[in-house]
Order: structure tokens, then C-alpha cells, then sequence
């Protein structure tokens, strides 16, 4: 199975409307914005979609909805975040029925599993679908490094094509590359090096401010993919005090109260997460603010 992966993939918000339901509405109006900004595919219910904090029923609700929104326009990848290999499959049967294009995949949760049982997981669930399987590799939020053992023993699954790269480690994109070559698709999964990875070969961004700024993150992407190196840098360093925020605990909090003060949604979350406050919430207003006010104009780079 040959997957190729490329572009921009914000990693969307769940809307919630005051009383904590899912605000299907905010959310159509949500995709439509981003799909109009040019960017590729979307992930649906990752972390910055608060997987974990949505009902089985309403995790399958969401993406019926996200598909039948998109209506093929971009492609649709859905996070898998469960306790067990079998709640992770039927999952993946679930929202391969419901039409998604691929699978984002992370090591069970709760439980920190050994090498031998993370890579069982991913086996377990690879065997149960014929969707794509992007591994997410993110050892600093979840604990656990899919090393390159690990990923060799992977490759052997058809079905497994890309990796979310979010050691924080650029090493780690050329290590990959060595190893394996154009076996996976590489994504780099950590806006605050975005740029960095993007050099180095990876194929694809997914990313959580480009909710925020979509227009940017794609300009970046292409004109760093056509090697105009100075151009991209110039929109990546007005661009990384806001690709911080993608890497503190309150990411999501960040993300959707930003997506909030551009118009772009509401910082509606849900428990155990709360709403910004105090010096936090005012640094994050006084970035955003700063941001839009010494936006780059983008038609100069002349990218049609």
C-alpha cells in the first residue's frame, strides 16, 4: 500500500457549544474556512480535538459529520486513542466504514507499554483494517518512542505508510530516511520545528496553529518545499512565538482560544481541561493581537 501523505494537516478542534455538546454547526463552518485556505487534509480527534474527553458514541457522530462535510474535498485522517488493541480496532472498523482516509494511530493509553507490547498494538490494529495507518510517535507527551527497531518491525505491515514525528528530535527525520528510504511518508508533528523538518524531507506538517493560521502555514510549507529558503524564514519567524504555544500542556487551551479572538471557533472546552486564565490567558491575547497586526502579506510571494 503506497500512501503519499503531502501538505498541510491542521489537527483540528472539537467546537463545543456553552453547555459542553459538540456545536456540529461551528465545526462545518470550521472545515469550510480551512478547506478555502488551501490546506490538504485535516486529523480528526487528535489531542487538539480532546479525543479522550468524547463518548464512544460521539467520537463516531463527529467524524460522520467531518465526512460528510468535506465530501472529498481533503483528505480526512482520524486520530485512534483507546485503552486496548480491541477497543482501538473496532474503532478503526467503525470510522472505516464511516469513510475516512486514514488512521492516526497512538500506543494504547493509560497503560505505558514495553516495546514488545506498543509494537503488538500497532500489529493488532494494522490486521484489523485496510485503512492507511499513520504511526503517531510523540514520546514526550505520551511516554513512549516507536524507535527505529521498532518502526523495522512496523514496516512490515502493508497498511502501516507514514509517521507523525514528534520526538522533537530533527536527527530522528534523517535517521527514518536512512533506514527506511520512501517506505513511510514522514510528517512532522511539532510546529516549532516545522521549517527545520521541512528541509530535512518531511512530506507533510501536521499542525496545530495552523487552525489559527492556515493561509501562513500553507505559504510556508510550499514556498520551503521549492527551496525559497529566505521567503520561508521570514514568515517562520513571525510565525514561532505562536508555534510555541503548540508545545506547553495547554496546548489545546492555547489553540482554541486563539482560533476564538481570529473568528475561527470558540475556546469551549471540556473537563479535565479548563479555560485560560489570568498572566496565561492575557500572554496568549497579547500574541495573537501582536500576530495579526504585523501579518506578512502573502501575495507577494506570487506561489499561483
Amino acid at each position: 500500500m503506497k500512501v503519499n501523505w503531502q501538505g498541510v494537516f491542521p489537527a483540528i478542534s472539537t467546537q463545543f457549544n456553552d453547555d459542553g455538546s459538540i456545536n456540529y454547526e461551528s465545526n462545518a463552518r470550521m472545515l469550510e474556512d480551512l478547506i478555502n485556505d488551501g490546506i490538504d487534509g485535516i486529523i480528526a480527534l487528535g489531542t487538539i480535538g480532546e479525543n479522550a474527553s468524547l463518548s464512544h458514541e460521539e467520537k463516531r457522530e463527529f467524524i460522520k459529520h467531518t465526512v460528510e462535510t468535506v465530501k472529498g474535498r481533503i483528505l480526512v485522517l482520524s486520530g485512534c486513542t483507546e485503552n486496548t488493541p480491541e477497543q482501538a480496532s473496532v474503532y478503526a472498523q467503525d470510522v472505516e466504514k464511516l469513510g475516512v482516509d486514514g488512521l492516526m494511530l497512538l500506543p494504547a493509553m493509560v497503560y505505558r507499554g514495553t516495546d514488545r507490547e506498543v509494537v503488538a498494538h500497532y500489529q493488532y490494529v494494522a490486521r484489523s483494517t485496510s485503512l492507511p495507518i499513520m504511526i503517531y510517535n510523540n514520546p514526550v507527551g505520551y511516554g513512549v518512542d516507536i524507535n527505529l527497531e521498532m518502526t523495522a518491525t512496523l514496516a512490515e505491515e502493508e497498511n502501516i505508510v507514514a509517521i507523525k514525528e514528534s520526538t522533537t528530535d530533527t536527527r530522528r527525520l534523517t535517521e527514518l530516511q536512512t533506514r527506511f528510504g520512501e517506505r513511510f511518508s514522514i510528517l512532522c508533528g511539532v510546529d516549532d520545528i516545522a521549517l527545520e523538518s521541512i528541509f530535512l524531507g518531511a512530506t507533510g506538517w501536521i499542525s496545530g496553529l495552523t487552525n489559527v493560521f492556515p493561509r501562513e502555514s500553507v505559504t510556508l510549507f510550499k514556498l520551503a518545499r521549492a527551496g525559497r529558503i529566505e521567503e520561508a524564514r521570514e514568515i517562520y519567524r513571525w510565525f514561532m512565538p505562536l508555534l510555541r504555544l503548540d508545545t506547553i500542556p495547554t496546548l489545546v487551551q492555547c489553540i482554541k482560544f486563539a482560533e476564538q479572538i481570529v473568528g475561527r471557533g470558540s475556546e469551549n472546552v471540556r473537563m479535565p481541561r479548563m479555560t485560560l486564565i489570568g498572566e496565561e490567558r492575557a500572554y496568549v491575547e497579547t500574541l495573537i493581537k501582536e500576530a495579526m497586526a504585523t501579518r506578512i502579506d502573502l501575495d507577494k510571494y506570487n506561489l499561483d
